[in-house]
This record gives structure tokens, sequence and C-alpha cells, in this order.
């Protein structure tokens, strides 16, 4: 309970049961958690950042194989090793969004035990990340390693039928 109402699970202590200052270390939990949620953005950010640059970084690689020694066995295993790399990322940038998913309702509820519940009134105004006002970025963000999947699979398909001979890649 928080203050003498009910909550099923987030407080363990009224005003009155606290021993210290229970609205100032309220205040002091809700700033931490919302630095915490901040924290899950911003290591989405660098993992992001990390395997864009490593997938850029494998389509380089295939490109200067490709150029410098045709097709053969061992450029398939650039975009091969590029496949799970981007789906990994994409279920990482998943992750990183259920879990802060979970830490907004959470600062949501802290909330309403504060005098103004900015989140809560913010993710209202953008229309609960359904409207036209607001598209979430890990929405758009997921997309990207799929672009990855897609790019390394044709990649994969074009080096295996120039290896079998099907298709001739030189220019």
């Amino acid at each position: 309970m928080v203050g003498g109402e009910s909550d099923n699970s987030l407080s363990q202590f009224t005003g009155e049961t606290y021993k210290g200052s229970f609205n100032a270390d309220l205040l002091e939990q809700y700033k931490l958690y919302v630095q915490s949620a901040e924290n899950v953005s911003a290591r989405r950010v660098a993992s992001s950042r990390y395997r864009l640059t490593l997938n850029v970084a494998l389509v380089a690689l295939y490109g200067l194989q490709s150029a410098n020694f045709g097709q053969t066995y061992w450029t398939l295993l650039v975009p091969v090793l590029g496949i799970p790399v981007s789906l990994l990322w994409h279920q990482i940038i998943k992750s990183h969004r259920d879990l802060n998913a979970v830490k907004f309702r959470i600062i949501h509820e802290m909330e309403r035990h504060l005098p103004t519940a900015l989140f809560q009134y913010e993710w209202q105004l953008a229309g609960e990340g359904k409207g036209r006002s607001y598209n979430p970025v890990t929405y758009i963000e997921r997309w990207i390693p799929i672009a990855f999947v897609t790019l390394h699979l044709s990649a994969t398909v074009l080096t295996v039928l120039t290896i079998v001979g099907l298709m001739n890649w030189a220019v």
C-alpha cells in the first residue's frame, strides 16, 4: 500500500508504517527507476550501433571477397554468418523493447502516487504508440536487422547459384 491506497505488489508500506521519509524515498526510487529505463534504452542504442557496424563490415567483406577472389565456398561464409548476427540483433531489440514496456508500466503505476504523472500523460498524448503523433523507435528500428537478413540471404543465394554454375557473377 502507498499512502493508505491498495496496490497489488508495488509498495510494501503505507506512509504510516514506513520508518523513514516515505514521500522523499518514494520520489528517490522513482528517479532511480526512470534512470534505469533510460539505461535500457542507452544499452539498446549501443548494442544496435555495434551490430550495425558488424553487419556493414560483413557486407563490405563480402564485396571485397567477391571482387578479389570470385564466388567461392569461403565467400559463402560471410553472408551465412551475417544471418544469425542480424536475427540476434532483432531479438535484442525486441528484448529491450519488452523490458522497457514493463519498466514504463511500473513508472506509470508509481506516478499514481506522485503529484503529476508526466510519463503517463506523455504516453496518452502520443496515442500510446498507436497514433499518428508517435511511432515507437523500436518498432521502426527492428526493420533494420530484417533488411540485413534479406541482404545476407540474397548474397547467399547469389553465391550458391554462381558456385553451382546457374548464374554468372562476373560483369
